[in-house]
């Protein structure tokens, strides 16, 4: 074998492919060391892609090692440059780049050139859509100019709430986040990001443009901003500018501890969550087949690696598949004069699928709910946690407990512990369920639907005011007269009324279904 052909990888030049070091002079071929067993062409592909078309690969799995051929050797001097100062993974392994003794590769006569080629073919295709939509003034096989810093993401099916933490902690994987907005417009979750380096926004966008956070929903939908910077008034969980820690944090809005700028612009780093999830880090999705129980991550920062894959097309985390984390959440300062192991089951039934309550017997301000999984746990936290129910400010957190007990045979319970696991008014027990897209926080204006055509704007008007709650607005859904908003008093009124005529009995073989809508009449 000669210099220019390391694909046949024979023995006589096993010389050429030792050392840590990189003597070598700049050279279009790059030579990758540490890459994981399984690591597929597409991934390695993906590495240069940032920085130019990539023309040839080659994968050597018993030296854990491959080769990558760039179009240009300009391209392949911005990549090692790039990766030196950011280390690169490949399935959260860390890997090394470095330029080869090789100019070009030949790698006409080895097997499986078909199936590289149609990855090669397919990836530059999709490298070139991106960049046909930009400015044509920048040099070959480099980014352009006019793919700047800022992307606009879509969180699609957002049926898990997507904060701002959980997003630091996607896109910090792929360089220095500078500064985030989250907003609503035109009924979608959307967020401005801006990097400090145009080149790290792209990498992000290449990886993770189509990919879901959990499994099936929260779906990023990611493009070029426009914007060339993002202005940031506010820090709070729904804006944060993380070069400026002096900012107010608006009206209404928990102040955000100063520790996190000790940890602005490291790699690899977990932010601590935000005020209004007390005791959570942010979460991410487990891999296929894996469900959508995913574990907190308590405590101080943690370190993690984000990948993503290729067959699910999830974002995913190394080292925790398969932790089920916990799903029984402690629900505190009721008041026991109103609530039941029912108002309970119905409440939290709206964030998830309730197997078990249990209202504790010496003390009745306090209550155990046993969730399907710890994602819809953390949901029910999320949401509930500081609402007010029944006059009182209701708590949640994560209990201790890792299941509810039921009690024994002859046990004093006096039907404060209840099992809902095979209950029919579980809303997300069928997988791709609609109630997938519309779980909102509570509000003051209710989504109604169920009813039969025998009745009317003042029966539901009259069944509301019968809880004791204020009808302040109604209207049917113009196509669909089975569905339709009512607006009452306030959010707790809403809440009140949920529990109680969730599933009440309309006649005609209609039970109501109540939910809390995004929508104002």
């Amino acid at each position: 074998m000669n210099d220019s052909t390391p694909a046949t990888d024979n023995g006589s030049n096993k010389k050429k492919f030792k050392g840590d070091t990189s003597p070598c002079s700049p050279s279009r071929v790059l030579r990758l060391r540490q890459i994981p067993s399984d690591v597929t062409e597409a991934e390695v592909i993906s590495l240069g892609l940032p920085f130019g078309k990539v023309t040839n690969v080659l994968i050597v799995k018993r030296k854990s090692q491959a080769f990558l051929e760039m179009a240009s050797e300009e391209a392949a001097i911005s990549m090692v440059n790039y990766y030196t100062s950011t280390t690169p993974y490949l399935r959260s392994q860390p890997v090394h780049i470095q330029y080869s003794i090789h100019r070009e590769l030949k790698t006409d006569n080895l097997p499986n050139q078909a199936r590289v080629q149609a990855a090669l073919e397919a990836l530059n295709a999709k490298q070139s859509e991106s960049l046909a939509v930009t400015s044509s003034s920048a040099p070959e096989g480099g980014l352009l100019p006019g793919q700047g810093s800022v992307l606009r993401i879509i969180v699609e099916n957002l049926f898990y709430p997507v904060t701002l933490e959980v997003l630091y902690q996607i896109f910090s994987e792929f360089g220095s986040v500078l500064k985030i907005i989250t907003f609503t417009k035109y009924n979608q979750f959307q967020v401005l990001l801006q990097y400090a380096d145009p080149r790290n926004a792209y990498y992000a966008k290449m990886a993770l443009d189509g990919k879901s956070i959990y499994a099936a929903c929260c779906t990023l939908r990611i493009d070029f901003s426009k914007l060339t910077n993002l202005n940031v008034k506010y820090n709070n969980d729904k804006s944060r500018d993380f070069t400026r820690f002096d900012l107010p944090s608006g009206e209404g809005q928990p102040p955000l501890e100063p520790c996190v700028a000790t940890v602005f612009g490291t790699q690899n780093v977990v932010f601590p969550s935000y005020a209004g999830v007390t005791g959570f880090a942010p979460v991410m999705s487990f891999a296929q087949g894996a469900g959508l129980p995913v574990p907190a991550v308590p405590g101080p920062l943690v370190s993690l690696t984000v990948t993503t894959s290729s067959t699910s097309g999830q974002i995913t985390v190394p080292g925790v598949t398969g932790v089920p984390g916990n799903s029984v959440l402690l629900v505190s300062n009721l008041n026991p004069e109103a609530i039941t192991p029912h108002g309970l089951f119905i409440l939290f039934g709206v964030y998830g699928d309730v197997h078990r309550v249990k209202i504790m017997f010496k003390k009745k301000e306090s209550a155990l709910v046993q969730m399907a999984d710890a994602t819809q746990a953390q949901l029910a936290i999320s949401h509930l946690n500081g609402q007010r129910l029944y006059g009182r400010v209701l708590r949640a957190t994560l209990s201790k407990y890792q299941t509810v007990q039921l009690p024994r045979e002859g046990q004093e319970n006096e039907g404060l512990t209840k099992d809902y696991s095979n209950s029919p008014l579980h809303r997300f027990k069928n997988s791709g369920s609609k109630n997938l897209q519309n779980v909102f926080p509570p509000s003051a204006t209710l989504h109604l639907s169920n009813i039969p055509p025998s009745v009317s704007v003042d029966d539901l008007k009259n069944l509301f005011a019968s809880t004791g709650s204020v009808v302040k607005a109604f209207r049917f859904f113009q196509k669909d007269c089975k569905m339709a908003l009512i607006q009452l008093g306030s959010v707790e009124e809403a809440v009140h009324a949920l529990i109680e005529l969730h599933n009440h009995d309309l006649g005609e073989n209609h039970h109501l279904r109540v939910s809390f809508s995004k929508s104002t009449i």
